[in-house]
């Protein structure tokens, strides 16, 4: 495969690839923090620390990742529901403001 051919495929995917990349990258800083804030609480109580790969099994951690999911998705689902049937007076984004809505959209 040409280098130039590869580029182009890696460029057409590259919202994706980046993405995706920023979600693994913010999932390994929140569960290696999250591990450290557990064992130093453990500390504090007189306990042994669970170690930062044991942590990705700890009910704790996917709660909070799972609370931290549902109000982004929850976010984006209303941004994006709203914006298919509101408008706003001169964004470049948003429908015309005088036009019907069967003009603008189904």
């Amino acid at each position: 495969m040409k280098w130039g051919s590869f580029w182009r495929a890696f460029y057409a995917r590259s919202l994706g690839l980046a993405l995706g990349l920023l979600f693994i990258l913010s999932f390994i800083i929140h569960w290696t923090q999250s591990a450290r804030v557990a064992a130093q609480e453990a500390l504090a109580h007189g306990e042994k620390p669970v170690a930062t790969m044991a942590y990705l099994t700890d009910s704790q951690l996917w709660f909070e990742s799972f609370q931290n999911w549902q109000s982004e998705f929850l976010s984006t689902a209303v941004l994006v529901l709203l914006s298919i049937f509101l408008r706003q007076r001169e964004s470049p984004e948003s429908k015309g403001v005088a036009a019907p809505h069967r003009q603008t959209g189904e």
